[in-house]
């Protein structure tokens, strides 16, 4: 998994247990906010196995946190972190989660398509933790593993499988300077 905003799920929770009295909100894009009586739905848990267009197996685990706006508005509903924590409590006596599953949080409504986020940013302001997303975006892992996305000086191209390359064998006489038999000299 390559992504510069990426958390991990013990990170995550470590970073909501250090404000447990604050309200919990999220910003899923510039100054666009899911509305303070959301819901968290349920928590997935995703074993992810692949394979890139190098032949390259490729696995990794990702927790999504999926957010629901009631279309009612519910007055005076406004989740706190500590409601948050025991809603992952409950989840993770059920569901043992990998604490080094990338966090995804999953929110859509009518003006907005469900799509998975990351967690980019965690935001101390007065009573609120904000935590800012920033959208997830399709990768060629070639280019994590040092190759390029596109054609290499030696013409290979970077979504094709891996060449090995032939090692050349030197072949020794190891009996050139000794007595040696040959084919029809009527040693053998």
């Amino acid at each position: 998994m390559i992504n510069k905003f990426s958390i991990e799920w013990s990170s995550f929770k470590a970073e909501l247990q250090q404000h447990p009295e604050l309200i919990l909100q999220f910003q899923y894009a510039r100054n666009n906010w899911v509305k303070a009586n959301y819901h968290i739905t349920e928590i997935k848990q995703a074993p992810i196995t692949s394979v890139d267009c190098g032949g390259v197996m490729n696995a990794w685990t990702e927790i999504i946190v999926q957010l629901w706006e009631p279309t009612e508005e519910e007055d005076g509903r406004a989740m706190q972190v500590k409601k948050a924590l025991s809603i992952i409590d409950l989840v993770e006596s059920k569901l043992s989660l990998n604490p080094k599953g990338v966090v995804k949080i999953e929110f859509g409504n009518s003006e907005f398509d469900t799509r998975q986020m990351y967690p980019a940013e965690f935001i101390v302001d007065v009573d609120n933790l904000v935590i800012n997303l920033t959208p997830d975006a399709t990768q060629c892992k070639a280019i994590s593993r040092g190759g390029s996305c596109g054609t290499t000086e030696n013409d290979e191209e970077c979504c094709a499988p891996a060449q090995t390359e032939k090692r050349k064998i030197e072949l020794v006489n190891l009996a050139a300077d000794q007595n040696s038999c040959t084919p029809g000299s009527g040693c053998c």
